[in-house]
Order: structure tokens, then C-alpha cells, then sequence
């Protein structure tokens, strides 16, 4: 019998030695690095310019605001009324009152319709219905204030109550915060994980339910931030308010009457040609950037508690 060949030895894998990078492909792979980071540098320079260059224009119209308007502060400015046309002293008192009255009325109004559409179309919306909901809000959030003012003077001013008044002001000031809040409320619930909608309907728990007791309770930071934004909107607004709530010298809180408010109040001293009216025109301003700073540092402390309960 013939014995079996022999098994050739395992051949052992030639090692290759990595080709050296050379040198020209050395500075070459330096100098695209450097170039990337001198452009890395500049970008990062321009975008800091343009962020200090935002901060200082404010800063600027803050502190001229607050140079020109503080020496109309005291206590007279908040207790007594407008005196009459070129007279020195009165106050802004009815135009505080009628802003408060207007804005609790207009977030009565705007608010739930704003969270209610914002709900249907994060929850329900699909189709073409939502799309054209979609595009009724952005219109009306880029339509400007006078023309809402106009449709409001015309609907309400002319045919329904007859005459200036501040609830036409209020309906006015709602249509300017239902965009606002629609969109802002509708981004914050698209946030909420669906684990949390899933894991509510595991449990039994039907839709409503499921929206009313996980989703919004998730989602109430941002759906204050909605709200006071759309607060502090439609308080600066000063177009849609001649318009409709017209101004009042006197107090009042009678809805169905012509109403003072701040930016109204604001305009009619500005146009006036009197120094003394021209300072409280500052001072006013001052007063209505401060109630705007309040209602944006309540939002970022209540959104900050929110989340640390969270």
C-alpha cells in the first residue's frame, strides 16, 4: 500500500508593511485642517458678533427707555387718571386697568380655542382638514394687527354692539393670541414621547382621557409659554385697540363702553406736543416693558418648577 502524501504546511500570511504616508499628503491633510478650522473660527466669530450685536441693540432701547421714562414714575402716574388736553400731573391709572381687563378677557376668549385646535391637530389632525387648519392659523398669525383690528371694528364696532367698546378690543387681542398659542401648544405636545400615549391606552384609558391626564400635564411648560407669549403680544398691540376699544380718559370697566389701555395711552401722549405728556409717553413704556418682563420671568419660573417636578 501506498502511504498518503504528506500535508503541505499551513502557508503563513505575508505580512505587508503599510504604505508610509508621504510627506506631500502630510501637509496637504495639515493645511485642509487648518483651513477648516480658520473657517470653524470665523463662523464662530460672526455668529458671537451678530449674538452681541442683538444683545446691545437691546440693551441700548432698554436703558433709553428706562433714562427717559423714569422720571415720570411715582405714585401719581399709577393712581390718577389723564388730565385733561396740556394740563402737567395725572396718571395712567385707567389704562392699567383696562390692559388687565382686556388681556383676562382676550386669554378667556384665545386660550382655549388655541389649546383646543393646537390638540387636534398634534392628536387628530391627518388629512386635508388639518392641513387647511394648518394654513388658516399661519395666515392669521402673519396677517398684520390693523387688519384684524378693521375686521373687528366692522363685525362688532358697526353691527353688533354700535359703538367703541372694549370687548371689541378683547375679541381683537383673542385673534391675535390663537395663532400663537395653536403653534406653540401644538410643537410642545408633538414632543411628548408616544410611549406615554401608548402606555396610557395599554392601561384601558380611552383618548380624551389619555390627553387630558398624560399628554397636557407632560406638556404644561410649554403650554404656559404659549400663553404668556401670546399675552405678552397682544398687550403691546396699539393698532387693533384705536380701532376698536378707541381709549378712555376715565375709569372704567364696562365692557360695552370705550376703554382705556396702555398702548393707546402710549400713543396719545407721544403725538402730543407737550414735554410733560412726552415723558409719560416714556414713562408708560417703561411700565408695559415691565409687565412683559413679569410675565416672562413667571413663565421660565414655572416652566423651571415644571421640570424639576418632572
Amino acid at each position: 500500500m501506498s502511504r498518503p502524501a504528506a500535508s503541505a504546511p499551513p502557508m503563513r500570511a505575508a505580512f505587508v508593511q503599510p504604505p508610509r504616508p508621504s510627506p506631500f499628503n502630510r501637509n496637504a491633510s495639515s493645511g485642509s485642517a487648518r483651513s477648516r478650522y480658520l473657517v470653524d473660527g470665523v463662523m464662530r466669530g460672526l455668529i458671537v458678533s451678530a449674538a452681541a450685536a442683538g444683545v446691545f441693540l437691546l440693551l441700548v432701547i432698554l436703558l433709553y427707555v428706562v433714562v427717559r421714562g423714569l422720571p415720570a414714575l411715582n405714585l401719581d402716574f399709577f393712581t390718577q387718571r389723564p388730565l385733561p388736553y396740556g394740563e402737567v400731573g395725572g396718571g395712567v391709572a385707567p389704562a392699567l386697568l383696562g390692559t388687565l381687563e382686556m388681556l383676562t378677557v382676550a386669554s378667556l376668549l384665545g386660550v382655549p380655542i388655541g389649546i383646543g385646535t393646537a390638540i387636534y391637530l398634534s392628536e387628530y389632525g391627518r388629512g386635508p382638514f388639518a392641513s387647511i387648519v394648518r394654513f388658516v392659523v399661519d395666515l392669521i398669525a402673519g396677517l398684520p394687527s390693523i387688519v384684524v383690528g378693521v375686521f373687528v371694528w366692522a363685525l362688532m364696532v358697526r353691527h353688533v354692539v354700535g359703538n367703541y367698546n372694549g370687548l371689541a378690543g378683547s375679541v381683537a387681542l383673542a385673534i391675535i393670541m390663537i395663532p400663537i398659542v395653536t403653534r406653540t401648544v401644538e410643537e410642545m405636545l408633538r414632543l411628548v414621547p408616544d410611549t406615554y400615549r401608548e402606555a396610557a391606552l395599554g392601561l384601558g384609558l380611552p383618548r380624551w382621557k389619555t390627553i387630558m391626564a398624560v399628554v397636557l400635564p407632560t406638556a404644561r411648560a410649554g403650554l404656559i409659554t404659549g400663553v404668556v407669549l401670546s399675552m405678552a403680544r397682544a398687550g403691546g398691540e396699539t393698532a387693533p385697540l384705536l380701532l376698536t376699544a378707541l381709549g378712555n380718559q376715565f375709569f372704567s370697566a364696562d365692557l360695552l363702553a370705550p376703554m382705556a389701555a396702555l398702548p393707546v395711552q402710549i400713543y396719545n401722549y407721544a403725538v402730543a406736543p407737550y414735554d410733560d405728556w412726552h415723558t409719560k409717553a416714556w414713562g408708560s413704556a417703561l411700565v408695559l416693558i415691565l409687565v412683559i418682563s413679569l410675565l416672562s420671568l413667571a413663565t421660565r419660573l414655572s416652566t423651571r418648577n415644571t421640570l424639576g417636578e418632572r
